[in-house]
């Protein structure tokens, strides 16, 4: 055990972990000439499209230091704030952290609020100054505000390059002076914490774990604290670049296990294993139940793929435990799920896997927040769905959630930002000067807010500088309205929005605008309305495509032409009582991109 070290990677988005993370691989001759390429850890082609990191991955590495052999374990960890569950998940396991900034850019939010996660599981931290082969580095500054941020001294800080490979020597120096041994004792009751999970099509459920204390041999009887299930150790072994297969795994060691588990409900991460004649007296402390930020609907777009989409979802779930789904059903779109996701750019990620990794079409509603509505007899109903909101003759008042902002960004950027915050109902709270040209503010806004494109503006506003961070602070009574949209008089609920009472008009009349565009002309008028009860705020028209039907009459009377139009008008009111409206899927994509 003295000569293992468990450490993970943290930083913000784009500031070179999974590059690296290769280096160190290749330094301790992990990976082979062969096997290498640029984010090896990265092996979803989703990460390798975006540039981003999705999922944590864990990698034992081996090194000879002074003589004497090591084990190190990696964990690579996402940088966007929507994937931070994973991190706090890859924290619990470790007992150090690099902690990698970029020299370039500096200190960002997600790099702080990394970072705390890191100090209040008491990690070891090492700061790391990254891309310093960089024509436009900045290392004396950036090392101020690393010494402002931790306290450390000016040596501590590592400098390294992922590209070049400087530094890595030290690095890996430092991981075994500085980060401890894991603490833990082989010898008592096996208390296994299991960090992630994947489904294999071949091999069932295979769940990663960190040993804490005992041991796991393979074939021994286990058991899953949660759900009590009991389990043969069909294999258990060390994750290298496949999976190795190893007899016994002990105290401080990361590995896998498989036996053979085919329902996803029974794997939780977070749970703890043990054994099953001598279990622990307690559960590992695990992880917080995750809250969602944002819900949307997932719907098949196929009403027979129901039962197919439910499969993915839970096999999904497996993979990212930040993912919460629940059942509904909703008039214009048949059965569906419920899902809560972190952000837009979780729910965007889902959307895509479920298309990739399980070959499901799936059409999403308009994404919203969860508000608590107070009835007129006092009672609090927690609203997912607009469907769900109580009539407006019962309902006393809707509390929406607000949020605590970080906002790191350069001083010259402040005036739009703030115009942006103010815009969307924010308050400025607070405003400090980190360096003489960085700047953190404090806003508070309403989460309904930010949903949308408030992250894009915010980046397109400051160039790309601005870095952001928030956490939930309570909820606050708002004047809220449910917006509906009707076609031909006939609400579509997929497309009911929760909106301030505000900003209702002038949505609902760009949102009639766009429909008007996108919704295909039928041989009738589609009338498209936006209301806010039986108030009709705005409204187009999709004009009828008309058939020529007095193209054969040639001259004669004017009442042979008056009986065929006569005729026509007939037929045309009966399709409009009949006739439906298809919204194509691109309609209910192009109201999240309103601008």
């Amino acid at each position: 055990m003295k000569n293992t070290r468990n450490f993970c990677i943290i930083a913000h988005i784009d500031h070179g972990k999974s590059t690296l993370a290769d280096r160190l691989l290749e330094f301790t001759g992990t990976l082979t000439e062969r096997q290498t390429q640029d984010q090896v850890l990265d092996d979803m082609d989703l990460e390798r499209e975006r540039g981003i990191t999705i999922k944590s991955h864990a990698i034992q590495m081996e090194y000879k230091f002074e003589g004497e052999n090591y084990k190190l374990n990696l964990i690579d960890t996402p940088g966007h704030v929507d994937f931070s569950y994973e991190v706090s998940r890859s924290i619990a396991a470790c007992e150090g952290a690099l902690l990698i900034i970029d020299a370039t850019q500096g200190i960002q939010a997600q790099t702080i609020s990394n970072l705390y996660l890191a100090l209040e599981h008491d990690l070891e931290i090492i700061p790391i100054m990254n891309k310093m082969d960089m024509d436009n580095a900045m290392p004396e500054d950036v090392e101020e505000q690393i010494i402002d941020l931790i306290g450390c001294k000016p040596e501590e800080i590592i400098r390294a390059s992922g590209k070049t490979g400087m530094g890595v020597d030290l690095i890996l120096e430092a991981i075994i002076k500085r980060v401890p041994a894991p603490s833990g004792d082989p010898e008592a009751p096996l208390q296994a914490l299991i960090f992630d999970s994947v489904f294999n099509s071949f091999r069932g459920i295979i769940a990663y774990f960190r040993i804490f204390n005992g041991q796991i041999r393979k074939g021994e009887l286990v058991k899953f604290f949660a759900t009590g299930k009991e389990y043969n150790a069909d294999e258990v072994g060390v994750l290298k670049l496949v999976q190795q297969p190893r007899d016994v795994l002990s105290a401080g060691d990361v590995g896998y296990i498989i036996s053979g588990i085919k329902a996803s409900r029974e794997v939780k991460v977070g749970d703890t294993i043990t054994h099953v004649k001598n279990p622990c007296e307690k559960a590992i402390e695990g992880f917080t139940n995750v809250k969602p930020m944002v819900y949307a609907g997932i719907y098949p777009i196929d009403a027979d793929d129901y039962e197919e989409l439910r499969a993915s979802m839970e096999r999904l779930q497996l993979n990212d435990a930040s993912l919460v789904f629940e059942p509904e059903s909703s008039a214009a779109l048949g059965f569906g799920f419920r899902c809560g996701f972190l952000g837009l750019l979780h729910m965007e990620i889902i959307q895509e896997r479920l298309d990739r990794e399980f070959d499901m079409d799936v059409i999403t509603t308009v994404p919203n927040v969860s508000y608590k509505a107070y009835t007129t007899k006092g009672e609090m109903i927690e609203v997912h769905n607009p469907s769900g909101l109580p009539a407006p003759n019962y309902l006393d008042y809707i509390e929406e959630p607000y949020i605590t902002a970080q906002i790191i960004s350069k001083s010259e950027y402040v005036g739009a930002v703030m115009t942006l915050c103010i815009g969307k109902r924010g308050m400025l709270k607070n405003q400090i000067y980190l360096t003489s040209d960085r700047i953190e503010l404090t806003v508070e806004l309403p989460l309904g807010e930010i949903v949308f494109d408030f992250y894009d503006k915010l980046k397109s506003i400051s160039k790309g500088y601005a870095s952001f961070d928030y956490h939930i602070t309570g909820y606050k009574q708002a004047k809220l309205v449910r917006l509906d949209i009707l076609l031909n008089g006939e609400p579509v609920d997929a497309l009911s929005t929760l909106i301030h009472q505000d900003n209702a008009y002038d949505f609902g009349r760009r949102m009639c605008s766009k429909l008007r565009e996108l919704i295909p002309r039928q041989q009738f008028d589609i009338a498209i309305q936006a209301a806010i009860g039986a108030k009709v705020i705005a409204r187009e028209t999709v004009k009828a495509v008309r058939k020529d039907v007095t193209a054969k009459c040639y001259g004669g009377d004017i009442t042979r032409k008056r009986k065929l139009l006569e005729k026509q008008k007939k037929g045309k009111k009966r399709m409009r009582q009949v006739g439906n409206v298809e919204v194509p899927q691109t309609a209910f994509l192009a109201v999240l991109k309103l601008d």
